[in-house]
Parts: C-alpha cells; structure tokens; sequence
C-alpha cells in the first residue's frame, strides 16, 4: 500500500509539474468584447492557437477540426489587466512570517520583489476564478518612499508568474511619502530629488546601466556625501534615464503637480501616476505632459485630507480631458475590477457626473492598464497575435451578478478552484458529519 501510495504520489508531482499545452480553440456564438474601447460585438467567434489569439470578432471563419466551444450567447472578453496590486506577496496578511509586502531592509530602490512573489498564494487564486489574467504587482510599505521595483505577473497555475521583473519604480508621494521621509512633504521632495542627482551622478560617471542590482558596475567612485546604498543608486539610473517607468502613487492635486514639475529637472522620467484622486483638478496638465494614471475608482469621501477634492467623476472627467486613465490601485482585491467600472458606466445616467462608455470602463481594465505598462503589443485585447488570454462570462461582466466561468491564460485553460469555492461547496448544502466540530452540541 505504501508504494502504490509513493507512485501516486510521484505521479501527482509528475503531472503538476509538466506544463500544460495551450489549446487550439474556437468559441462561438458569442458576445465578443475586444477591449479596445469598441462596443461589443453579437453572435461573434474568438479563436485560439498556439497561445495566441487569431481572430476575434463577427463573421470569422472557424478552422477545419478545432475544438469548438459553443458559448450560447455568453460574454467572451481578454483577460483583466490590474495595476498596482499586491497579490502574491503575501498569505495572510496579518500573519508576518507570510507577508513579503512590507520591507524593512537597508536597499529601497534596489528592491526587486519579483522572487518573493507565491504563484499559490489564494489572493492570486481567487483573482483568477474572477476573470485577472494579468497584474502589476507593486512593493508597497518599505518604510521608505522609494518601495523598490514591481513585476508584471501572470495568474496562471503553472508556477511560473513572472512576465517581466523590474518592470518599473514604485514611489510614494503624498501623505505616506511625508511619512517614510521623516514627516513633511518637504522631507520626501527632497529625499526624491537628491536621489534622482546621485543616480544622474552615478550614470554620468558610467556606472548603473541596468535595472539589476546584481548586474551593476561598483567600479565608479561616488561623492563623500552620497545617502544612498550603491546598489539604490544603480537601481535608480534606469529610471532618470527613461528606461525604467517610475509609478508615482499620490493623491493631492498639489503633490500630482510637484511630481509633473520633476519632468524639468529629469525630462527622461517616464511617469505613471497612481491613485489620484484629485486627479481631474489638474486633467489638463496631465493630458499636456502626455503622463497616464492608474487611478484609484470611486473615491467620493475624503478618506484623508489629500482626498478633500475627491469624487466619483474624477477618472470621467481625466478622460474626457484627454488623459490615459486605467483602474488600478486595487491592493489585494483585483477581482473587483469589474464593479468599479461597471459602476463608471452608471454614472453617465446620473445627472451632472461624469463616468465612461461601457467600452471605455472595460478597455479601462484591459488594454489602457496593458498599454500603461507597455504590455499592450502582448497582451490586454483580442487583437490577433496577442496572448491567449481569455475570460468566458455566465452575463455582462461589468454587473455584480456575473462571473467567470472559464478563464484561458496564454491558451490555457485554467482551473477556477480556490479556497473561496471550496468552502462555498462544502457548506452550500450542510449534512450530518460535514461540519467542523465546533457545530456539533
């Protein structure tokens, strides 16, 4: 018995660690969205091959022998694509031991969180039952305002999540930058702008050139007075000198303001801004430096007093001014992606408000994000060549009443099982001896 135990064993580890093939497909009789702002199309047909998407749309012809999935009239979208989130970083996260999210360590810049990311967390599980194909994974809570340097993942179950590491800077602005800089927004300008000159410094001196830490040249000798570590200031160089995108996260109109005015002094920069939620007080200068946001969705009560300007028009208002504005800054709960911008559809009934075209809310949380992190050529729409990313729905995807009902990643069909749905199904119909003991009198 103990053997047959071992060989099953052996198998079951065989198995999860052969990946799985991505699967020629053709879904039809569909509600195809493409998720480049277009409206959806009826009776439409996406097909798959090789990971990719081929053809999405009306009158597409289905290949000769290819499975085919008939979606009887279903909602067929790309995968979501969420910016800034920390899932992966952590399993529970009051629990400190599982929680890689907040560092304490000497470097901040020179931060690259991409090893510390679990592929098996729940959060990223649970995202993935919810349509998330794709995420902007950020190091939020160092203790310092540089918080180091975010991956793009994938949340698909193979183990392998990584999609690009070091894909961009990750600063804190506003009253948590005041904060890790010593208490004044002063502080925090003038420990961001020191540490822009020491890494300009350190570039013109030929030091830095990559991203990578472990890749930096040590041999420059640097300034008596340098603050930095040797390796934040390399990790910097990318970033001053436009190679690495810098994610700003900031609220107030005057710190948006004092993050577009660093563009004078380091016109490489190539900003994102996160959060804003007095964004649309300042749209037009963020539409005329050409600078997108990833804007936190429906904050309409002043959490804190940079958010008193805060309203449920503000990611309306941004794009009707001409700005590239995606939903991110969702934390641990990408999965509810879909209700802020179903939501931003509502609000172009409400009198005087500002929301977006059901297109626009979708393509707000697929290929605007994409686009952002400079990952639109590979994935974010169903536009031929692209990733395979697809999500299948049970109704419109932006209604609270519809979910997830297959979800491929790179062609790859994926299993929606996650702690939530297990416990939904052990208790959905109690019996006698499938209760914890804690039930029994």
């Amino acid at each position: 018995m103990s053997l047959r135990r071992t060989l099953l064993g052996a198998a079951a580890l065989i198995a999860f660690a052969t990946p799985a093939v991505a699967q020629d497909v053709a879904i039809t009789n569909a509600t195809v969205v493409i998720g480049d702002g277009s409206a959806p199309i009826q009776n439409g047909t996406v097909v798959l091959r090789g990971g990719k998407v081929v053809a999405a749309g009306a009158g597409v012809a289905v290949p000769a022998g290819i499975r085919t999935v008939d979606a009887g009239g279903k909602w067929v979208t790309p995968g979501l694509v969420v910016a800034v989130t920390d899932i992966g970083l952590f399993d529970v996260e009051a629990v400190n031991e599982s929680n890689d999210s907040d560092s304490k360590s000497p470097f901040n810049a020179a931060l690259d969180l991409s090893p510390a990311i679990n592929p098996l967390a729940q959060h990223i599980a649970v995202s993935r039952a919810g349509g998330v194909t794709r995420a902007a994974v950020a190091p939020i809570g160092t203790g310092a305002i540089f918080g180091g340097q975010g991956a793009i993942i994938d949340l698909a179950s193979d183990g392998q999540p990584i999609t690009q590491a070091r894909a961009f800077q990750y600063v804190e602005l506003g009253e948590a930058g005041a904060r890790a800089a010593g208490g004044s927004r002063a502080a925090a300008h003038a420990v961001l702008r020191n540490a822009f000159m020491e890494a300009r410094e350190l570039a013109r001196r030929g030091g830095g050139q990559g991203a990578d830490p472990r890749l930096q040249d040590a041999a420059p000798e640097r300034p008596g007075d340098a603050l930095l570590t040797r390796f934040d200031a390399a990790a910097l160089v990318p970033v001053v000198t436009g190679r690495q995108p810098l994610y700003v996260r900031t609220e107030r109109a005057a710190d948006i303001r004092m993050a577009l005015a660093l563009k004078a002094d380091f016109p490489a920069l190539k900003l994102v801004i996160v959060g804003a939620s007095e964004g649309w007080m300042v749209a037009r200068e963020l539409a005329a430096a050409g600078v997108p946001v990833l804007a936190t969705p429906l904050n309409d009560l002043p959490a804190s007093f940079e958010q008193l300007a805060a309203t449920q028009s503000n990611v309306g208002r941004m794009a009707a001014a001409g700005v590239r504005v995606g939903l991110g800054a969702f934390g641990d709960q990408p999965r509810y992606a879909p209700q802020y911008a179903g939501n931003l559809v509502s609000l172009t009934r409400v009198p005087g408000a500002s929301g977006l075209t059901w297109g626009q809310a979708f393509a707000a949380i697929s290929s605007v994000p994409a686009a952002i992190l400079g990952m639109d050529s590979r994935f974010g729409s169903l536009k031929p060549g692209l990733s395979g990313d697809v999500v299948i729905w049970d109704g419109d995807p932006l209604e609270t009443t519809s979910g997830a009902v297959q979800v491929f990643i790179d062609g790859v069909e994926q299993s929606l099982e996650n702690h939530q749905t297990k416990l939904r199904d052990r208790y959905k119909v109690p019996t006698e001896g499938a209760l914890p003991k804690a039930y029994e009198w």
